[in-house]
C-alpha cells in the first residue's frame, strides 16, 4: 500500500500512456494497428453476413461463430479507437475519466468473459455432434442454441460487477499516469493509494473461476472426442471428424494461452512492457486471426464467402 498524506486530491481523470518507447515510430504503430483494426471489423462482418445470407450455414456452429463474431468486433473496438487516438496526438486521445475508465475495463471484462464461456458451448456443440451424432438434433436444438448463447451474455455480463465494485471503492491520490493502452487492472492497481489486496484476490478469484469453468467444459468435451476418434477405424473418416473441430481448437489454445499468462495471478504485473505486448495479442491480433481461422480451415465457410462476394453472383442481383 502506498503511503499519503492528508493534503492528497483524488483523481478523476488518467492518462494513458500507450506505448510511450515508439514515440519516434508512433505512425507506423498507428498505421499498423488501424490497418489490423479494419481488417479485423471487415473480416467479421463478412462472416456475420456470410452466414446470414447462406442457408446452408444455418447451423448450431455457425449460428455460435456469428456470436463469436460479434464479439470480435466489440472487443477490439472497445480499445483499439482509443490508442489509435494517442498515437496520433488527437486532443484528449490520451485522457480517460475515472467513470470512463471504469467503463472500459467493465466492458472489456464483459466481452472477455463471455468469449471464454462461448468458446466452451461451441466445444460442447462439436463433442455433441462427433460423440453422439444420432442424438444432435435432440441435444443442439435451436432452442438450446439460444439458451446457451443468452447464458454465455449473462454470465459474462455478471463476471465483471463485483471486482469493478470493488475498483470503484479504491482511492487514487496520484500520480494519475496509466502505463498501457487502455484501461487493465494491473496498472490501475499500481496506481492506487488504497489496500489493494482484497480487489487483487477476488480479480484472481473470478479469473480463475471463468477461466477454470470454461476450460474445464472445453478440456472434458474434447477428452471425450478424442477417446471417440481413436475408436474409429477409417482414416479417413478420422480426419473429417477432427477437421471440423480442428479451427475451434486452435483458436481455443491461442485465446487462452494468453488470458491464463495475463490474468491468473495474484500480483499486480512485473513486467508493464511484455504484458502490453501480450495484451496486443489477445486483445487485437486473435481477433483478426480468429476469422481466418475459420475460414480457411472450413471448406464451407470458403465455398459461402466465394458464392456471397463472388462478381456472378452480384451480377445476378
Amino acid at each position: 500500500m502506498q503511503s499519503y498524506t492528508l493534503n492528497w486530491t483524488q483523481v478523476t481523470e488518467f492518462v494513458m500512456v500507450g506505448f510511450a518507447g515508439v514515440h519516434e515510430a508512433r505512425l507506423f504503430f498507428f498505421l499498423l494497428f488501424l490497418t489490423m483494426y479494419l481488417f479485423t471489423l471487415a473480416e467479421n462482418l463478412a462472416i456475420i453476413l456470410v452466414v446470414g445470407l447462406e442457408h446452408r450455414l444455418w447451423r448450431p456452429m455457425y449460428f455460435f461463430l456469428t456470436h463469436l463474431s460479434c464479439l470480435e468486433i466489440l472487443y477490439t473496438s472497445v480499445t483499439v479507437p482509443k490508442m489509435l487516438a494517442g498515437f496520433i496526438g488527437v486532443d484528449g486521445g490520451k485522457n480517460i475519466s475515472f467513470a470512463g475508465c471504469l467503463a472500459q475495463l467493465f466492458i472489456f471484462t464483459f466481452l472477455g468473459a463471455t468469449e471464454c464461456f462461448l468458446l466452451a458451448a461451441m466445444a460442447y456443440d462439436r463433442y455433441v455432434a462427433i460423440c453422439m451424432p444420432l442424438h444432435y438434433g435432440a441435444l443442439v436444438s435451436w432452442g438450446t442454441c439460444i439458451r446457451l448463447a443468452v447464458a454465455c451474455w449473462l454470465v459474462g455480463f455478471l463476471t465483471p460487477i463485483l471486482p469493478i465494485y470493488l475498483m470503484s471503492q479504491l482511492t487514487f491520490c496520484g500520480p494519475n499516469i496509466v502505463d498501457h493502452f487502455f484501461c487493465d487492472a494491473s496498472p490501475l492497481l499500481a496506481l492506487s493509494c488504497s489496500d489493494v489486496t482484497l480487489k487483487e484476490t477476488v480479480d484472481f478469484l473470478v479469473s480463475l473461476t471463468v477461466l477454470l469453468v470454461s476450460s474445464t467444459v472445453i478440456a472434458v468435451s474434447y477428452g471425450n472426442i478424442v477417446w471417440t476418434l481413436l475408436h474409429i477405424r477409417s482414416a479417413a473418416e478420422r480426419w473429417k471428424a477432427f477437421s471440423t473441430c480442428a479451427a475451434h481448437l486452435t483458436v481455443v489454445s491461442l485465446f487462452y494461452g494468453t488470458l491464463f499468462f495475463m490474468y491468473v495471478r495474484t500480483k499486480v504485473a512485473s513486467s508493464i512492457n511484455f504484458n502490453k505486448v501480450v495484451s496486443v495479442f489477445y486483445s487485437i491480433v486473435t481477433p483478426m486471426l480468429n476469422p481466418l481461422i475459420y475460414s480457411l480451415r472450413n471448406k464451407e465457410v470458403k465455398g459461402a464467402l466465394g458464392r456471397a462476394f463472388s462478381f456472378k453472383s452480384w451480377k445476378r442481383q
